[in-house]
């Protein structure tokens, strides 16, 4: 039975690789350690704060410099956590966001979309909240290097959409349009039309709406003239609050909540 010290070398040794995501699995292929063995060593680095398992049979080595929170950020074992789960993803929402310059205001928690519904992963102070859409595999994504690898991050194009839709994973309306605001500087505006037939009619009357609102007409613009051909019915701003006021002719947009854009 391999003892805490020596899977502990075995930790350190995939740390000084720059490897710091491993399974249960690998552990006992690499140590030639029964799984009984490995598991109990396993839990012993656990309690001294040398591994924390996010989901059952995965393990992230925590550093030095992390021993206080209790984990390495979760961009640090994402990919690695994901491939584990065998599912498809992309960090997403205002997580997204901040990786592509608008951090106005920093995620509390770190935002992944995937195929299915998910729990959310805890581990020290990091957290990870899932979101589900059956469109994930047709949403573009972009490959961002990290400390430990890469990740996959949904395009500025498809973080917008992403926050409109859901939108309480993004803290509310306002907060939407204030994140907006900065991202819109890395949005391509042709390149958010072409991802128009991917999404929903409402999703695209509401971003329309909110990036207008934000004085970004010029972006809008595409946007406004896919839906010229399908005479979108009415949809309220906020789903599933009461809709009162006028329409907004263009969008077809009912503005059932007041918009404070923070600079």
């Amino acid at each position: 039975m391999p003892s805490s010290a020596s899977m502990l070398h075995w930790v350190e040794r995939l740390q000084s690789e720059g490897r710091y995501a491993f399974t249960r699995t690998q552990a006992v292929t690499d140590t030639g350690r029964s799984a009984v063995a490995v598991q109990h060593a396993l839990r012993r680095l656990k309690e001294k704060g040398r591994v924390v398992s996010p989901r059952s049979g995965f393990y992230v080595v925590v550093p030095p410099e992390y021993r206080a929170a209790g984990s390495p950020p979760a961009s640090w074992f994402i990919h690695d956590l994901m491939r584990h789960l065998a599912q498809p993803y992309y960090v997403g929402l205002l997580s997204a966001a901040a990786i592509h310059g608008a951090a106005h205001q920093q995620p509390m928690v770190f935002q992944v979309v995937t195929d299915r519904s998910t729990r959310e992963v805890c581990v020290g102070r990091v957290a990870i909240r899932f979101s589900m859409s059956s469109r994930l595999s047709q949403m573009p994504v972009v490959l961002k290097q990290t400390e430990t690898g890469t990740m996959r991050v949904s395009t500025p194009e498809a973080t917008a959409f992403d926050l409109v839709r859901y939108q309480s994973a993004a803290g509310h309306l306002s907060n939407v349009a204030t994140v907006l605001s900065e991202l819109v500087e890395r949005i391509d505006a042709e390149v958010l039309a072409s991802i128009c037939p991917v999404v929903s009619l409402p999703d695209v009357q509401r971003l329309g709406y909110l990036l207008e609102a934000i004085g970004a007409s010029e972006v809008a613009a595409p946007l406004a003239g896919w839906l010229k051909s399908y005479s979108p019915r009415a949809v309220a701003l906020r789903p599933g609050e009461p809709a009162h006021g006028d329409v907004d002719r263009r969008w077809r947009v009912l503005p059932n909540e007041p918009l404070e854009i923070e600079a």
